[in-house]
């Protein structure tokens, strides 16, 4: 819809002259001035766009004996496409201007590919600035092998969305329609059937965005590094949605204080982090949830982690490190 195409037009302006702004600025508060318009607008049209009916529903449901609370107007109108990926998008341009990371563009149309541009405007990799803007300005010749190299991505994509997602899909819906029929073999089933459907769904459109970017001589960060074969909740989250995790780790949880604060406020960035990583999957309470459960999982194997390495130590699922071993790193680490 037209509505659409502005409203990705305004974000777009907005961010480029706030950044503009940001650049021309020598004095702190005023830069800080602009980014908080940035972040205002921006994540103002996300949390109408997404969360406002979840946010009027929670209250609703939470005060629904006291009628000056209990009615909100709805905002009934279609989730624009890619909103999500673009604000996050954008907003990391204007965060790196703010912290000096890069200059602000001074093209509004390079910019605005920059946000908009359409491999992976719908569902990712979520870019930085600071790689995609400057291969913009790299002249592109043919070359077959690179064609070729990202036609060859762009089917592995394919086939897994639509080889194997969309023929997993009707049989995952089958079994959690109605569970309770269902015997805990086929739920198990349904439950490794419905894993490998988002991985070949999530992992397939990146796959596709990255192999059509690739055809055009741009080179998109990779999103999925095998997260099934991960060890550990920590190794998954580097290996799943990588753009989004390194999103989050980068713009929020490091600020925040990351792993630099004391434990207990270690654990709450770290929750406070996944439970907002999963709300960015969707305005739901399952999300939430979602991602508080594996803040919990990365917090508990945080916090057991030298017990855990011990425990592998005496029952020999893991050798000591021998002395000269340790000494050997130690004076490495010293020169």
């Amino acid at each position: 819809k037209l509505e659409y195409v502005i409203l990705i037009i305004l974000s777009t302006s907005v961010d480029y002259f706030t950044g503009m702004a940001m650049g021309r600025s020598k004095i702190l508060w005023q830069k800080k001035l602009f980014l908080g318009l940035s972040l205002t607008f921006n994540l103002s049209i996300l949390f109408f766009f997404k969360y406002w009916n979840f946010f009027t529903e929670s209250v609703q449901a939470a005060f629904s004996g006291i009628d000056i609370l209990s009615q909100f107007p709805a905002f009934n109108v279609l989730l624009p496409v890619g909103i999500s990926f673009y604000t996050f998008q954008s907003l990391s341009y204007c965060i790196d201007i703010y912290r000096g990371d890069r200059k602000p563009e001074t093209n509004f149309l390079t910019f605005a590919v920059f946000v908009s541009f359409f491999p992976q405007l719908v569902a990712g990799p979520i870019e930085r600035s600071t790689r995609l803007i400057p291969q913009f300005y790299i002249k592109q010749k043919f070359d077959y092998d690179r064609v070729t190299s990202g036609l060859r991505r762009m089917a592995m994509g394919f086939v897994k969305k639509i080889v194997v997602a969309d023929h997993l899909a009707p049989f995952v819906t089958q079994i959690y329609a109605d569970p309770q029929s269902a015997n805990g073999f086929i739920l198990c089933l349904g439950t490794i059937f419905f894993a490998y459907q988002i991985y070949c769904d999530f992992s397939g459109y990146s796959d596709i965005a990255i192999g059509a970017a690739r055809v055009l001589g741009i080179n998109l960060m990779e999103n999925f590094n095998f997260p099934y074969a991960s060890k550990s909740i920590r190794e998954f989250w580097q290996r799943w949605h990588i753009s989004l995790s390194t999103w989050f780790k980068d713009y929020l949880y490091i600020p925040l204080g990351g792993s630099r604060v004391k434990l207990p406020r270690q654990y709450l960035n770290i929750m406070t982090t996944f439970i907002l990583s999963g709300l960015w999957h969707g305005a739901n309470w399952t999300f939430f949830f979602w991602g508080a459960l594996h803040g919990f999982y990365m917090v508990f194997a945080l916090a057991t982690r030298t017990l855990r390495e011990s425990l592998a130590v005496s029952i020999g699922l893991a050798k000591r490190p021998r002395a000269h071993g340790a000494i050997k790193i130690m004076i490495t680490y010293c020169l």
